[in-house]
């Protein structure tokens, strides 16, 4: 094998090993304090200086400035987290992310396979679920140095080669080049911390000067926009500025290198004895500056990025809006726990709609609307049934009791039929993967019956609105028409299988979607009893 395809193939391999290392690391530290760290976010963001240090600490622990600003985006699109906020916390996770540099930094790659065979001993022999994510972080950050260690030992021999020197050399000389570089590069891989590391694994040879690796780094933090520019295209406008957030602060820094280029370089060189340090160091103070510069043009910032992306802002509240702690006492309790179950079930029934809706028509691009939705309702359904319960231990009479019960029942029936129509999205979602065509019988018949089952859950959530009985108890027994007509679509479609019309993969699918939607009406059956009950019991 020649030298060049030696060379290539180690930094790959390298570069691979060192991704898999990373990609372990985050999801060992994600599933062990993910979780957590998504508390912390929400709860430790409230004001901007508090938003850029829970950011950074956040980002270090999880070791993903994408995750952090996943994460971030869901906040602003539920309303938990204002624009501010986020761009504070985006701010934060720019500086946490540099932690990964600051390790790997240390030539610490003798490590590598003692952590490797700890991690592994933890991760695949281990009982217990923390060590196990314990262990898999502890195997990724040993893959982590075996694949930088891969990376620098395979470009040794570069530094004989005059060509690829002068190509550093000029990026050295032309920051703008090296910029670009590093941004094409992390946007392909869509890992700046990748990028970071084979900068240093070339700086660990000598091959790589401090200008080059400057404008390399500084190149890889524009790129990492790529990953949540990418996840925002579909997405409701409160994320598209949230991107866009990231997209300029990132650029503001890249200006800000351009034009104090010469005293940065100057003031790196004193942070360290090394390429490779003063490199790691370089990232740090980079998003440092930038944010401390920034960060007190905060409101300004944000009303450019308003402007730039203009429109109604779409936030899809996941706190309860009706439930008031100082009724908890009163009758106006179960006033409160009505109203936000009402709108708990709009939520669920539009799901459905947006589910039943993707699986005619095979357009899945709001898929992910609906597994937001599913998020606020579940969390209403413990908001509410737990405010419920709160009520019950005051003094209630017999009657209240009895609709504080029923209204626990409703709530846990409309939950059910939010998971419904998460069902029915993800058998949307995999005809659409499947390139499964639907017939236009099917379709016709999933149309009907649709029509019914919301039809009937709609009026149901009008009667408890309502508290109107006589049209609770007409609907009680309309589920018996949903039932009716998911018995007749079977043996509409079992017929079109026999004779052809339509492919068994696809058959499969659309007697799941019928089946599920006759669970709706059953759970909008449930509601109206329910409903009846809360009435004749006044």
């Amino acid at each position: 094998m020649s030298t060049g395809i030696t060379i290539v193939v180690g930094l790959f391999g390298g570069l691979g090993l060192f991704l898999l290392g990373i990609q372990m690391l985050a999801d060992g530290l994600q599933k062990a304090a993910g979780e957590r760290m998504r508390r912390i976010l929400e709860l430790f963001t409230s004001k901007p200086i508090t938003a850029v240090l829970t950011g950074a600490a956040v980002t270090a622990l999880l070791q993903s400035s994408s995750t952090t600003t996943v994460m971030i985006v869901g906040f602003v699109n539920s309303g938990l987290m204002t624009l501010t906020q986020a761009v504070g916390t985006i701010m934060g996770a720019n500086i946490g992310t540099t932690i990964t540099a600051q390790i790997v930094s240390f030539n610490i790659h003798s490590l590598a396979y003692p952590l490797i065979a700890v991690g592994a001993l933890f991760y695949y022999f281990s009982q217990k679920k923390m060590k196990r994510y314990g262990g898999m972080g502890v195997l990724g950050f040993g893959l982590l140095l075996l694949g930088l260690s891969t990376m620098s030992a395979s470009v040794s021999p570069v530094r004989e080669y005059e060509p690829f020197l002068r190509l550093l050399v000029t990026i050295g000389d032309r920051p703008l080049l090296g910029i670009l570089a590093g941004a094409l590069f992390t946007a392909v891989i869509q890992s700046s911390s990748a990028t970071t590391g084979l900068v240093i694994a070339f700086s660990w040879q000598g091959i790589l000067s401090l200008p080059a690796g400057l404008a390399l780094i500084v190149g890889a933090n524009l790129g990492t926009c790529i990953t949540v520019v990418l996840a925002s295209l579909n997405a409701p406008i409160s994320a598209k500025r949230a991107a866009l957030s990231h997209v300029l602060f990132n650029l503001s820094g890249v200006l800000l290198f351009v034009i104090f280029r010469r005293p940065f370089t100057s003031l790196v060189l004193m942070t360290g004895g090394t390429v490779a340090r003063q490199i790691a160091n370089a990232h740090t103070l980079f998003n440092i500056f930038t944010t401390l510069i920034v960060f007190p043009l905060l409101p300004y910032f944000v009303k450019s990025v308003t402007a730039l992306v203009p429109g109604d802002d779409a936030i899809l509240e996941t706190k309860p809006k009706y439930l008031d702690d100082r009724l908890i006492q009163t009758p106006g309790a179960l006033i409160s726990a009505q109203k936000e179950a009402l709108r708990m079930g709009s939520l669920a029934v539009d799901m459905v709609e947006q589910a039943v809706s993707a699986f005619t028509d095979g357009n899945t691009d709001h898929l992910d609307e609906i597994e937001r939705r599913e998020e606020v309702v579940n969390s209403l359904e413990k908001a509410i049934t737990a405010y419920l319960a709160k009520a019950n231990q005051h003094s209630m009479n017999e009657t209240e009791a009895r609709e504080i019960v029923n209204l626990m029942h409703v709530v846990n029936d409309l939950e059910r039929m939010a998971d419904h129509a998460v069902n029915i999205a993800e058998l949307a979602d995999a005809r659409e993967t499947g390139k499964h065509e639907l017939s236009d019988a099917a379709k016709e018949d999933l149309q009907k019956m649709f029509g019914e089952v919301d039809r009937i859950s709609r009026g149901v959530l009008e009667a408890l609105g309502d508290q109107d009985v006589d049209k609770a108890t007409c609907l009680i027994g309309e589920d018996d028409k949903v039932d009716d007509l998911e018995k007749r679509y079977r043996t509409n479609h079992i017929a079109r299988l026999n004779q052809g019309l339509c492919s068994p993969d696809v058959g499969v699918l659309f007697l799941d979607a019928v089946s599920n939607l006759e669970r709706v009406a059953d759970h909008a059956h449930n509601i109206a009893e329910a409903v009846a009950d809360l009435a004749f019991s006044k």
